[in-house]
């Protein structure tokens, strides 16, 4: 690694971190973790060595004693089937937990909340379902690399056992105890091809705390079923306490990434320690669980709500895990801090107003592997309105949607009586969360989402400027998402670059140079500028700025500017500033809409079709000699692509237009109607049917100026914005 960025890793993760990942390498080459947590078959692992009572340890007197004394859970065995009437209403979709449950019995499992593959049943656990690879089997967790047979995510997802919340949950609405069959065989299974420590099923911590409490959700859901035999529940138990060792004895690395795999690993000891009082380290695991857990709230998550992950789903994930803990913390008389209470009701909040109105869905920014740690609903995967509800009722014992198929997650965790709450409906307005550097614009019909980063934990993606764009329930304008972190080379990772986001990039280079798979560096700094009102009215203003550039031999100055006109109509003006010629490339990725394209006219008149109605986007520059290039699905490269959904991808339409000068301005307008659109200068006079804009730009390139110094609206609608 080059000097630079080492001395760029010290700045910002500072002299311990750096420390600790040298060491951590150093006991990996070791063998230090062979020798602290050796391999040895499930037949010389005895329960008794971990229990507090020895005696306990034979698989009748252990289920007995679970029968009568196991501490209490998010529901009772006996209330499992009194919501079936609300079951019965929410069932009427494509992917009931019965249809899962009836899959899996025929050999169909989810992959990342998507389409089912057919894996046969059990499923090989160590087979990469994309390539057909066999990971080592035989190799002790340490020594095996994360991406030596693909993506390596591909062998670990039939492994999280998140199929097991879909038959408990077919098994509340039929009583079918073949669900608890199909549960029981998967768990023997599992443990007969994954020895403790050996195989890539043990590499990962977050990974075995997710399996823990999907675990845990089966025992509980079927413990009085007749396939919860006595040597069946022993068995899990001595699995769950393996696991919580290999968590323990690995959790300093977890917490080195400052973001889930702290929390979620953290969540299993807690669990564990909770729900397992016999375990001689439940006491420890417990304490330590929580405390982590109550740290981890106050570091990663921000005042605004948002999490240190710098992604949507990943804020999804940690909230589930925060969901569970507390709530298990109020069901055994050991409540969280009201300080964590009031995190988390700020996390709630934060993505709820980052939702869509109509589908309940956000922006499919930063990272996504298709995570959803506690699927307890029909709901589709990319609608939030779940965690939404549930962390709202969690926080303050009130509803914030109203009924609908997403409340099924109360009535898991808290009860059918939740379903009465009181419904307390904040309205959506606009977003400025600063700490993090989320903004939106909202208008009648939808909301402009952008990210104006100050970093201070490590970013995922190079994206500082990008806007998503909503539209009538349609996501308009659209981020690429993540697809894979280790495909072919060209799909590996690669839409987290600049290139594929809604913004500029110069000199065909990223923001920040990718110095690792997850690295980048230096952290850039994005400033918020100027914001004009925020009520509800025709012109709304947000300009940003970010300093990514400023790192080349050259440097740039990268300004951008948001105003909302009118109703439904945007304009989005970028300024790039620099001393020398550089090549600017503006990029905008749509979602797959039939179009057409007005080129080579000028302005580019660009013509979406989508499902509620035409939208047209149009760009200019003050280049004359600017290039334009339009693409869906490249088969060549990421380009014209989004993956919604992790290891899947779609068709997108991706525009591009490259500039060549020093300095160069782009305005994009965006809007269900097209626009006359005349430029003098830095005057702009954009023509609706029913409405007239003037704005006056300025030419002030010291940044104290806003991009835009004033607006006139006219017509149907009047104001005036003054921004300088």
């Amino acid at each position: 690694m080059q000097v630079g960025n080492v001395v760029q890793i010290f700045r910002h993760f500072g002299p311990a971190w750096l420390l600790y990942r040298a060491f951590y390498s150093q006991q990996i080459r070791s063998g230090f973790f062979r020798a602290k947590l050796p391999a040895i078959s499930w037949a010389e692992t005895s329960l008794s060595s971990f229990l507090q009572t020895p005696a306990l340890g034979d698989a009748e007197c252990y289920h007995q004693s679970r029968q009568w004394s196991a501490p209490r859970f998010f529901f009772a065995p006996e209330e499992l089937n009194t919501n079936r009437p609300e079951y019965a209403v929410w069932d009427d979709t494509p992917s009931p937990p019965t249809r899962v449950a009836g899959d899996l019995a025929q050999g169909r499992m989810s992959f990342f909340s998507h389409a089912a593959i057919n894996v046969g049943f059990p499923p090989q656990w160590h087979c990469n379902y994309a390539t057909q690879q066999q990971l080592d089997r035989d190799s002790h967790w340490s020594e095996i690399d994360d991406f030596q047979a693909g993506d390596i995510k591909l062998v670990w997802e039939p492994s999280r056992f998140a199929v097991t919340f879909a038959l408990v949950r077919a098994f509340g609405r039929t009583g079918d105890k073949q669900h608890a069959e199909l549960f029981w065989q998967l768990v023997e299974s599992w443990r007969d091809e994954n020895p403790p420590q050996l195989g890539a099923n043990w590499k990962c911590g977050q990974e075995i705390a997710l399996r823990v409490m999907a675990w845990c959700f089966g025992l509980y859901g079927f413990q009085h079923c007749a396939a919860s035999t006595p040597q069946r529940v022993a068995d899990l138990a001595k699995m769950i306490v393996v696991s919580g060792c290999r968590i323990e004895t690995n959790l300093r690395y977890a917490l080195s990434q400052r973001n889930n795999h702290g929390i979620n690993e953290a969540t299993a000891l807690w669990t564990i320690g909770r729900l397992f009082p016999e375990f001689s380290r439940a006491v420890r695991w417990a304490q330590l669980g929580r405390r982590l857990l109550e740290r981890q709230g106050r570091e990663l998550i921000y005042d605004d709500g948002a999490f240190s992950q710098h992604s949507l789903n990943y804020q999804r994930v940690m909230l589930h895990s925060y969901l569970w803990s507390m709530r298990l913390g109020e069901l055994h008389d050991q409540p969280f801090s009201s300080g964590l209470y009031d995190r988390i009701q700020a996390a709630g909040r934060f993505l709820y107003q980052l939702q869509d109105e109509q589908t309940g869905q956000v922006p499919n920014y930063g990272h996504n592997d298709g995570a959803n740690i506690l699927p307890l609903s029909n709901c589709e995967y990319q609608d939030f309105r779940p965690v939404v509800q549930a962390t709202q009722f969690l926080t303050t014992r009130t509803r914030c949607l109203d009924q609908g198929p997403w409340d099924e997650d109360l009535i898991w965790l808290f009860g059918g009586q939740a379903l009465s709450a009181p419904l307390v409906c904040a309205p959506r307005a606009e977003l400025a969360a600063e700490d993090a550097g989320y903004y939106t614009l909202r208008s009648p019909a939808g909301f402009l989402m952008t990210r104006i980063p100050r970093f201070r934990h490590r970013p995922g993606q190079a994206d500082a400027l990008h806007v998503d764009l909503w539209w009538r329930g349609q996501n308009v304008a659209v981020d690429a998402g993540t697809y894979s972190y280790n495909a072919v080379p060209a799909w590996t990772n690669a839409l987290a670059r600049t290139e594929y986001h809604n913004t500029v990039s110069v000199d065909d280079k990223d923001q920040m140079d990718k110095i690792g798979r997850f690295l980048w560096m230096p952290w850039l700094r994005g400033q918020a500028r100027a914001r004009g009102p925020s009520s509800n009215i025709p012109l709304q203003y947000l300009e940003g700025e970010h300093d990514g550039y400023g790192r080349l031999d050259k440097p740039v100055q990268h300004r951008r500017a948001m105003l909302r006109l009118a109703k439904e109509h945007w304009l989005v003006m970028d300024r790039l500033i620099g001393d020398a010629p550089h090549q600017y490339r503006l990029h905008w990725l749509f979602g797959d809409f039939p179009f057409e394209c007005s080129e080579p006219e000028s302005p580019l008149c660009l013509e979406l079709t989508t499902p509620v109605g035409n939208y047209f986007v149009q760009v200019l520059t003050s280049s004359a000699e600017a290039t334009r290039s339009l693409i869906r699905a490249d088969t060549d490269s990421p380009r014209g692509w989004q993956s919604r959904r992790y290891f899947e991808r779609q068709p997108a339409v991706s525009l591009r237009v490259d500039a060549h000068a020093a300095s160069v301005d782009f305005w994009t307008v965006l809007g269900p109607n097209a626009c006359q659109v005349h430029r003098r200068e830095q005057q702009l006079r954009l023509t609706s049917r029913d409405w007239e804009a003037e704005l006056c730009c300025s030419s002030d390139d010291s940044g104290s100026v806003p991009l835009i110094r004033s607006v006139s609206l006219q017509g149907a609608f009047q104001q005036e914005l003054v921004l300088e």
